[in-house]
């Protein structure tokens, strides 16, 4: 069984005074362990640039969703995109990356700055082979992957940060590759490592853009399991069905539900300590269980998580915001967002008699609706779900 995964994370910022990013990034995923990633560059910015990067990485997607060779593709598209008369560049430029197996990658660059790959927190000088068509210089490259391995690739709005203000030149990819080697971890997400390079990109642009820019990262990891047991069964007799089919599971374990907790520590004999600190004066404290890496409240904390996970992948301050905080909501969307790659819920239909106060706007409905948009969103993202129900 292959216990690799590809882990894909991008983030983007407009050009300063712009609504819409003129570069695009496209993910199809092919099966479980394959993957394709475009990120397309349309040349200037606004609705002009959106509308052909956005054309351009739709076009590739799709040919190869379709079957078709990432050879047929860059073919089609280097035909088909014209070039601009007064700058005499590609209306739209591109990378894709192509993860076969986990294993091995198939990379295409056109105009865009060089992909880098990061392996054993270094810079590894992978081999390209240079082919013409219609007159474009396309760059090919086939390499075998390894774990922890990071390929991160921009549009030109990266190399342009900072130009005749805090750069002379610009960033060059020798600096870009120096911060890298010296900010990521092994354990950093392909997330975790773009929005650390584009926070970088916007510092050098004093917070106003000169240009579109884009960070996309595709890390080869191992997978990771978490499971989270929600709410007790609807049938009492269930309880020991439900915690030890549970604690049987390997990965790491999140309790969620004051009732739950108690059930969860009366089945491992231990203690629960809850904890009185408000991190977060919205969500409520988290409880310490031996046995247990989570222990936290419900619905409340669990309507919360929805809310990040919901927010994940679009460019805004949330995703700063929770990556860090350690309230019992920030702390289960990293685990589920960022850490895991399989995730099983075991979800109890009991319902609590104190959401049936009429003061509470908590009803069993929005319980079970948690469930079932969380796992959605999750499953989007990427991950493998499970919900078993008590």
């Amino acid at each position: 069984m292959n216990d690799l995964c590809t882990d894909i994370g991008y983030m983007s910022v407009n050009k300063f005074g712009e609504q819409l990013c003129g570069d695009h990034v496209e993910v199809i995923d092919q099966s479980d362990n394959d993957h394709v990633v475009v990120l397309a560059d349309g040349l200037g910015s606004g609705v002009k640039a959106s509308i052909l990067s956005t054309l351009t990485s739709t076009i590739i997607s799709t040919m190869v969703a379709n079957g078709m060779s990432l050879e047929s593709c860059v073919d089609t598209i280097a035909a088909t995109l014209p070039i601009c008369e007064v700058r005499k560049v590609a209306y739209s430029t591109f990378t894709i990356v192509r993860t076969i197996d986990n294993h091995t990658a198939e990379i295409i660059q056109y105009d865009n700055p060089k992909l880098i790959l990061l392996r054993d927190g270094k810079s590894y000088d992978y081999p390209q082979t240079e082919t013409k068509i219609d007159g474009k210089t396309i760059f090919k490259t086939k390499i075998d992957l390894q774990e922890n391995d990071f390929l991160v690739f921009t549009s030109d709005g990266a190399i342009w940060a900072g130009v005749g203000t805090t750069m002379n030149f610009g960033w060059q990819r020798e600096e870009i590759v120096e911060f890298l080697e010296k900010m990521v971890r092994p354990d950093f997400t392909a997330k975790t490592v773009s929005s650390l390079l584009l926070d970088e990109c916007c510092r050098l642009y004093g917070g106003k853009p000169g240009d579109d820019t884009t960070v996309c990262t595709v890390k080869i990891r191992r997978r990771t399991t978490v499971n989270l047991l929600f709410g007790p069964p609807s049938d009492p007799k269930d309880v020991r069905k439900m915690l030890s089919l549970f604690f049987a599971k390997s990965g790491k374990h999140i309790v969620s539900g004051g009732t739950t907790s108690t059930l969860a520590g009366e089945y491992l004999g231990k203690p629960v300590e809850t904890q009185l600190d408000y991190i977060d004066p919205d969500i409520p404290p988290i409880a310490k269980l031996e046995g247990v890496d989570l222990c936290t409240e419900g619905v409340i904390t669990m309507s919360r998580v929805l809310e990040y996970a919901n927010s994940y992948g679009e460019t805004d301050n949330v995703y700063a915001d929770w990556n860090v905080k350690e309230d019992g909501a920030s702390r289960i969307a990293r685990m589920l967002l960022e850490e895991a790659t399989d995730i099983n819920f075991f979800v109890g239909r009991a319902i609590n008699p104190a959401h049936q106060n009429p003061d509470l706007p908590i009803t069993f409905n929005i319980k079970m609706h948690l469930v079932e948009e969380l796992s959605e969103r999750l499953k989007t993202l990427g991950k493998r779900v499970k919900v078993s129900y008590f």
